[in-house]
Formats: structure tokens, C-alpha cells, sequence
């Protein structure tokens, strides 16, 4: 009667990976810097928080020992009290796919590393080839882009907002990330519409290995501000080999993904999916999956708040505060959890707050476990894909690694 259940803090590493160098990311640290800030009086703001980090629940299941074991050190206020001597069940997982974006991270914790190397766009402006935007235009019927360049997704909609309204043209950027993304004002342009030529995209970028189109609509005016919406929709190409999704499906379980894991996934083997907007909305679909999975199921869910409303916009007090707002409700989760049930809470990559630039952070990720029958720490997990052969085992199928060496804690 098990049942698993795969949480994903999207962007909560625990600081640099072996590798991080090579991605321009040593020292990148994104809940070390955030603690460090928050003890330091640097991450106050009026109506929203004040103080240290303040993170109990997810101290209990082992986030600053997870945290001593990436780094060998515990972050400030992440520390478990004097006299805990409860058995927490912890460990850190290092990234072996190319890249340090949401599907290679995704995919790997699912059992999926990513072997080859995505395409990326230069850091030139512009930035797409003229032929894949002249065949776009073409075939989308749009009378041009905006943008063609490296950007943050709300200072591009702000600069070139008002532009879009007034000429139809979509606004086209990238990032560091092996992203297409295209952002247009639901009412004047369409929400369908935008849809319609993400999918154009995606079938024109296949043969680039450009791993998502993401659809950034948009609404406002230039008198008010414009304000991306809920509509987000990413485009991914599917992974390459199977996942533990695909498992699970094969094997007859109730699958059921909350938030954007359906889109990382290209929808394969990702059975009911629940999408929800916010950390609060998701928090409340992956209430209703515990009450609603079968049993052997396994539900896998996404908190994209950490990575896209403060990770990217490099703001530490909005930061901590989702953190601590998760933690105040990771309780009521808990508390529904069965006895024999397997609880994993982890994160894909990092967004450090306090790193320079907008992009992603090439870090470890925190492996926090409850139930499974497990009792001993996990120590160092060579690969993401680790947390996929532990959820196979508890759930008792095939088609996944039997099991991932550890090293010692």
C-alpha cells in the first residue's frame, strides 16, 4: 500500500556543485546567501519578514545538515536545535546532466540524466539566426519579433511592451537557459494565439536541440505596468529515455503531477495532471493528490515560486519569506502522510538571490527524506538520479536503476 510523493523547491540548492566552475557558479550558494543575508539584517522588509531564516520543519527533516554536507558548513539559523536527537534522513545530490536548467534537473531526478549537450543561443544581439525568425514570422503570420536578445523576462515586457501593443510583433528572448521564450499581451495579442506560435517555434528549433519554448503572456498597460499572468506554458521536448514517470504508468500506477511538471515532461507518463499558479495554489493541489492518490501511486510536484518570482529577480527577502512560508505549511503535508508512505523533498539547481546576474546556479540540492522505512542518512549522492531508483524500490517496480552508490555522510 506505499506511496511516494516527489516535491521539487524549484531552484533551493545548497551550494556549489563539484563542477560549478565551469559554469561560472563557484561559490554560488542560494540558501547559504539567503541565511547569511537574513542574519545580517540585509533580507528585512516592511509587511513581509524580518530576522533570521526561520525554517523548523524543513530543519527537522535535515536541510542544515544536508546543507554541512554540500558545503561543510551549516548556514546561520539552520542549525537543529540542542537535545533534537530525532532521526532525520537527509543527504546532498550532485548534478551530472549538461546544463543547470528545470528539464535537465528535472529528468535526472526522475532517473533521466541528460547525456548530450543542449543548444544554446549566443550572447549577441541579435541573437536567434535570421533564417529561424524570417521562417517563424512565415509560418506563425506575425509581422516580426521584438527583442531578439538575452533578457529578464519583466525588463523586456516593460521595455517593449507598449512596442508589441502597438505593432502585433511578439517579444522573442533567451537566456542562459536552452530557452526559446516569446511573451505577448493576452487581450491585444490572444492567449491562443500565443500558443499557436510557441508551437510553430518549437517544431522550427527541434533540429537546434533548443530544450523549451515558453509562452510569457502578459497583461497591463504602459500607464499601470505590465504583469506577466498565470498562463505561463513551456513546450519541452521530451526526455530521451525513460523517467519514473514512465515507470510508473507502465507498471499501472496512479500518477498524478502538480504545477509545470506535465510541461517539463512533454506530458509522457505524467498521468493526472493538477496545474495550480503560486506556491500557495500548488501547495494546496498537492494536499488534494494525498487524499486523492491510490495506493502505490506516485505524485510529483513542482513550487516554481522560488525560482521565478525571486530566484531570477535576485530578490533575498522575497526569497526567504516563500521559503519560510512553505515551511509554516509543510506541517499540514506531513500530517496527512501514511505510515508506509515515502516523502522526498529536494530542488532541481539553484537561482542564488545574491549571485551575480539573472541566471540559473550550477549547486547541489538538498535530498530530505520521510518514511520509506529509511533511518540512516543518506551522505553524498553522486547524481540527481538517485532519488528515482529510491522511489522505484519503494514502490516496487522495474523499468529504474535497483539503486545509486552513497558515499559516507
Amino acid at each position: 500500500m506505499a506511496r511516494a510523493f516527489l516535491l521539487v523547491l524549484d531552484s533551493v540548492g545548497i551550494g556549489g556543485a563539484p563542477d560549478a566552475a565551469s559554469y561560472g557558479d563557484a561559490g554560488a550558494d542560494t540558501i547559504g546567501h539567503i541565511a547569511e543575508a537574513c542574519a545580517r539584517g540585509l533580507a528585512n522588509r516592511a509587511g513581509l519578514r524580518a530576522g533570521p531564516l526561520t525554517l523548523p520543519n524543513l530543519v527537522r527533516l535535515g536541510l542544515g545538515d544536508a546543507c554541512r554536507l554540500a558545503t561543510g558548513r551549516v548556514p546561520p539559523g539552520l542549525a537543529r536545535p540542542d537535545g533534537d536527537a530525532s532521526a532525520a534522513v537527509y543527504g546532498c545530490a550532485a548534478e551530472i546532466s549538461r546544463g543547470k536548467d528545470t528539464p535537465s534537473g528535472h529528468w535526472e531526478i526522475a532517473g533521466c540524466p541528460v547525456r548530450f549537450d543542449w543548444g544554446y543561443f549566443p550572447r549577441t544581439t541579435p541573437c536567434f539566426p535570421p533564417d529561424l525568425v524570417a521562417a517563424l514570422c512565415r509560418e506563425a503570420d506575425i509581422p516580426g519579433i521584438l527583442g531578439d536578445c538575452h533578457a529578464s523576462g519583466t525588463e523586456i515586457v516593460t521595455a517593449l511592451g507598449a512596442e508589441h501593443i502597438r505593432t502585433g510583433k511578439p517579444i522573442c528572448y533567451t537566456s542562459a537557459d536552452s530557452v526559446f521564450q516569446i511573451a505577448a499581451h493576452e487581450e491585444h495579442f490572444g492567449l491562443d494565439r500565443l500558443y499557436a506560435v510557441c508551437r510553430v517555434a518549437r517544431r522550427l528549433i527541434d533540429p537546434l536541440r533548443i530544450g523549451r519554448v515558453i509562452a510569457r503572456p502578459f497583461d497591463g498597460t504602459a500607464e499601470s505596468g505590465f504583469v506577466r499572468t498565470a498562463h505561463r506554458k513551456d513546450f519541452a521536448v521530451p526526455p530521451p529515455d525513460a523517467t519514473i514517470l514512465d515507470a510508473a504508468t507502465a507498471a499501472g500506477r496512479d500518477v498524478i503531477t502538480i504545477g509545470k511538471i506535465g510541461d517539463i515532461f512533454a506530458h509522457r507518463g505524467t498521468g493526472r495532471e493538477w496545474p495550480a499558479s503560486g506556491n500557495d495554489a500548488l501547495f494546496d493541489r498537492t494536499r488534494e493528490g494525498i487524499g486523492a492518490l491510490a495506493d502505490n501511486g506516485l505524485l510529483f510536484a513542482n513550487f516554481i515560486d522560488f525560482d521565478q518570482l525571486h530566484g531570477h529577480r535576485r530578490d533575498v527577502a522575497g526569497y526567504a519569506a516563500a521559503l519560510e512560508a512553505f515551511d509554516r505549511r509543510l506541517p499540514e503535508l506531513t500530517a496527512l502522510l501514511r505510515p508506509d508512505d515515502l516523502l522526498v523533498v529536494t530542488a532541481d539547481h539553484g537561482c542564488d538571490p545574491t549571485w551575480p546576474g539573472t541566471d540559473h546556479t550550477r549547486e547541489q540540492v538538498p535530498v530530505l527524506i520521510r518514511g520509506g522505512g529509511m533511518a540512516a542518512p543518506l551522505g553524498r549522492l553522486p547524481s540527481f538520479a538517485a532519488m528515482a531508483a529510491l522511489v522505484a524500490r519503494h514502490l516496487a517496480f522495474t523499468g529504474m536503476p535497483a539503486a545509486t552508490p552513497t558515499a559516507a555522510a
